[in-house]
């Protein structure tokens, strides 16, 4: 028999069909990255969960895609034509859509996905993750964001996240709709369940 709690978690879950992934197109320096890239690219084949990435076939970006194809699971790449040879393209993938700008790439990559997680990565990958997180905050799209935080990569970008909140620069509920964990595992299940902020992100009459 079903109970209430049971039946109420239920009709709170989500179904993710294509989860977004930002990460880095290099390995890093530590093996358990690319380990964690490889355990999500598993992950998401099982679940039927198919990758939208970048499109590199290098890095964990390379690796996560290759784990996914791997593992018998689909991968979307989305790459502008400038990078196509300096990230060096994936062509073995799913689908690889070229683009003409990063705009497109990112305009595209978001169209596509139902959640969006952030691994390892550099500048560019922050920026795409952080503009999504964004994106949430305003009420522009209804979709949960996630960060897997590998051996503590992440440690200092929650820790900016809660000072952000202390000084009164971001809203505690938008810091808590961010889910963090170090197991990839975890993090889908919780991305299935999240409860998304509904207080949207604009300025009031008393901060003018």
């Amino acid at each position: 028999m079903t109970t209430a709690s049971e039946q109420d978690k239920k009709q709170s879950s989500r179904l993710i069909k294509k989860l977004c992934v930002f990460c880095g197109s290099s390995f890093g320096v530590r093996f358990e990255y690319r380990e964690a890239a490889i355990q999500l690219g598993s992950h998401l084949a099982s679940s039927g969960i198919a990758l939208v990435y970048g499109g590199a076939r290098v890095g964990l970006m390379g690796a996560l895609a290759d784990s996914v194809l791997g593992s018998g699971g689909q991968a979307i790449g989305v790459i502008p034509r400038l990078l196509v040879e300096k990230e060096i393209a994936h062509t073995a993938l799913t689908k690889l859509h070229v683009v003409e700008s990063m705009h497109e790439r990112k305009a595209l990559m978001a169209d596509l996905a139902d959640a969006f997680v952030l691994l390892p990565g550099g500048f560019g990958s922050w920026e795409e993750f952080c503009e999504v997180v964004t994106w949430l905050q305003l009420g522009l799209h209804p979709k949960p964001c996630g960060v897997l935080n590998v051996a503590g990569y992440y440690d200092a970008l929650m820790s900016l996240t809660s000072h952000a909140v202390a000084e009164g620069f971001l809203p505690s509920a938008h810091r808590e709709s961010v889910i963090v964990e170090d197991n990839p595992q975890q993090l889908l299940s919780q991305l299935a369940t999240a409860v998304l902020p509904t207080e949207e992100k604009w300025v009031t009459t008393k901060e003018w």
